[in-house]
């Protein structure tokens, strides 16, 4: 056994004893109930199981669930896609993510299991581009890079990538003037 301690959508977790082996995916399912992190593939290919890993340095990453260990997570402040909503006092949602919004609006899913995924590579996309805008010429590549790696078997990525490019070039100080 091994002893964590992680922050968790802002929540603090542990001090937990858990086996060396325990997959963060697990952990985020079997321990916390948190099951909108998809496991998808197993095998760190689909990106369904993305969650995000906040620094200290104030910047973030994606990192995939299935295939880290929850030791690797130990002492870090993680984001899962449970996280992204505004929520009342009695946990009800008040109010999604822009990010969930666009991909609702363009109805970027059908079933859903990537999803997750896509919000939260998303989400960290648009913080980098809060701090390093990019040209409007460079808005396609820099969605391609970001998400090419995600797997959806449902709709062909063109909505996803729509929704992203709306939100970054409707969303002020993204890209430069």
């Amino acid at each position: 056994m091994t002893t964590i301690k992680m922050t968790v959508n802002n929540q603090s977790v542990g001090p937990v004893d858990v086996s060396p082996e325990l997959m963060m995916i697990e952990f985020l399912h079997e321990h916390l109930n948190l099951t909108g992190t998809k496991f998808g593939c197993g095998a760190g290919v689909c990106h369904a199981c993305t969650v995000i890993v906040d620094k200290e340095d104030g910047t973030s990453e994606v990192v995939r669930s299935c295939i880290n260990g929850v030791e690797r997570f130990n002492g870090k402040a993680i984001r899962t896609v449970e996280g992204h909503a505004t929520k009342n006092q009695q946990g009800q949602i008040e109010a999604l993510s822009n990010v969930q919004e666009a991909f609702i609006e363009h109805f970027s899913f059908q079933c859903g299991w990537c999803t997750p995924g896509f919000v939260n590579e998303t989400t960290v996309l648009l913080e980098k581009l809060k701090k390093q805008p990019v040209s409007v010429d460079e808005v396609d590549n820099v969605i391609a890079k970001a998400l090419g790696d995600h797997i959806c078997r449902c709709t062909g990525y063109v909505k996803y990538y729509q929704a992203v490019k709306d939100l970054i070039l409707t969303t002020e100080g993204l890209t430069l003037s």
